[in-house]
């Protein structure tokens, strides 16, 4: 399995599902779980979550930096 391409399709997921995102912030191992389809060890798990929150805070900080330059 690769991480990388797995945060990929959950932060995907999250930004154009508006019912996964709320499932994601309020139960993200489940939610994870669900989008990957198998039970893996919450070690696994945890890292996923951690790799989607910092793509998606990245994302967000760049969309911001975006809107302040259309100002200038």
């Amino acid at each position: 399995m690769d991480i990388k391409e797995q945060i990929g399709q959950i932060v995907e997921k999250v930004t154009k599902d508006e019912a996964f995102k709320e499932q994601f912030e309020k139960e993200p191992i489940k939610a994870v779980e669900n989008i990957l389809g198998v039970d893996l060890p919450d070690e696994i798990i945890e890292q996923v979550i951690r790799g989607v929150k910092a793509k998606l805070s990245m994302e967000t900080v760049s969309q911001v930096a975006d809107a302040i330059k259309k100002f200038f």
